[in-house]
């Protein structure tokens, strides 16, 4: 599996004055299995982080690589097929498509390689099955509750077995018990599949569960100075 060294990466944006920088020089590396929990206030470049992580925007500086490979250097069908068997993100809005299934909402990012096998068919019951859902298949994100909503949404996540899992704010909407439920089953489905996991949170409570504990503040990422 892979592991990720992210060198001394910045992120600007340009306004009508000055750019307005966002990351300063952030470095990180990963390796399968660790997981990692990055917090900081509103504002300080937490998501932004996340999507360069994802390969869904490319920094100003700096490089991300996976096993010494900068995917940037990719074409665009290239690092999409890419982030497609590497990636799997989660968001605090579980995105499910309301016409659709929990288990078809599960088999989605699976439709990008081709038609669904009978394998990935099989796979998407058996995370729906982790993750709580076994009789839940046949609903609407709609008959769901947000905790359901946002499992199916992990089990989406790792439907193609990705080597990296981004969550960003996971349990932000959720209610005291279903947020220790989603994080507990991160942190499961993370170490079963001996992933690397990235979780960005205000949450100290899911953050305390993260083997590591990182700040993002002005730009700037550094172990987090206490335990939350």
């Amino acid at each position: 599996m892979s592991a990720l060294l992210v060198e001394n990466v910045t992120k600007e944006f340009p306004t009508r004055s000055e750019p307005l920088v966002v990351l300063r020089g952030v470095s990180l590396a990963l390796s399968p299995g660790e997981n990692v929990a990055i917090m900081g206030p509103s504002g300080s470049g937490k998501s932004t982080l996340l999507n360069i992580l994802g390969t869904l925007e490319p920094p100003t500086s700096g490089r991300v690589l996976w096993d010494g490979q900068d995917p940037a250097s990719l074409g665009e069908p290239a690092l999409a097929e890419f982030r497609r068997r590497k990636i799997g993100l989660v968001f605090q809005d579980h995105h499910l498509l309301p016409q659709c299934s929990v288990l078809e909402n599960v088999l989605v990012p699976t439709i990008a390689g081709g038609p669904t096998t009978p394998w990935a068919i099989q796979r998407a019951r058996d995370l729906l099955d982790c993750v709580g859902l076994a009789g839940r298949l046949d609903h609407r994100p709609a008959e769901l509750s947000g905790g359901e909503r946002q499992r199916a949404a992990l089990a989406r996540a790792l439907v193609n077995q990705p080597s990296l899992l981004l969550a960003d704010e996971p349990t932000g909407n959720l209610d005291r018990t279903s947020a220790a439920r989603v994080g507990h089953l991160l942190l499961e489905l993370q170490a079963r599949q001996r992933m690397m996991l990235v979780v960005v949170t205000h949450s100290a409570a899911l953050a305390g569960l993260m083997s590591r504990r990182l700040e993002l503040d002005d730009g700037r990422l550094r172990e987090a100075s206490a335990t939350p």
